[in-house]
C-alpha cells in the first residue's frame, strides 16, 4: 500500500490481532477531524450490523456487514487497508458529531495526520 503510514499500519495490526477496542486515535481525513476509539473490523462489522437490522428501513443492509468478504483473501494476515472507529466524532468547531458518537471506517492511506489519543472539546 504506497504512501501508508507505517506505524498507524502496524498499529491497526495491533488492534486486529488483539482484538481490542481500547486504542484511542485522531486522524485528519480531507480536511475533517475524527476522532474515537479503533476496533477490530469484525467487531465493527458485527456492530454496524445489530444497528442497521434494527432499523425498519435499513435492516436488508445488515448482511452485508456480517459476510466476511476476507474468507476468499489466501493469507489471513494481510496488511490493513481501513481503520474502524467506534465511539467516534467528527470535530467541527466546539462540536463533536455525533455526539454519542459513531461508527466510521477510514482508508488509512487518506490519512494525513495522526496522533494517539481521543479529542473533545469544551465551551467551559
Amino acid at each position: 500500500m504506497p504512501n501508508a503510514d507505517e506505524l498507524l499500519v502496524a498499529m491497526c495490526a495491533m488492534v486486529e490481532s488483539e482484538q481490542s477496542n481500547q486504542m484511542s486515535l485522531t486522524v485528519v481525513v480531507g480536511g475533517a477531524v475524527i476522532t474515537g476509539r479503533l476496533a477490530p473490523e469484525a467487531v465493527w462489522r458485527e456492530r454496524v450490523s445489530e444497528v442497521l437490522r434494527d432499523s425498519d428501513r435499513l435492516g436488508p443492509f445488515a448482511d452485508v456487514f456480517t459476510f466476511d468478504r476476507r474468507e476468499d483473501r489466501p493469507d489471513r494476515g494481510e496488511v490493513p487497508t481501513h481503520l474502524h472507529f467506534h465511539l467516534a466524532r467528527i470535530l467541527q468547531g466546539t462540536l463533536g458529531i455525533p455526539e454519542t458518537g459513531g461508527m466510521y471506517r477510514v482508508a488509512i492511506k487518506d490519512v494525513s495526520a495522526w496522533t494517539v489519543g481521543d479529542f473533545s472539546y469544551s465551551d467551559k
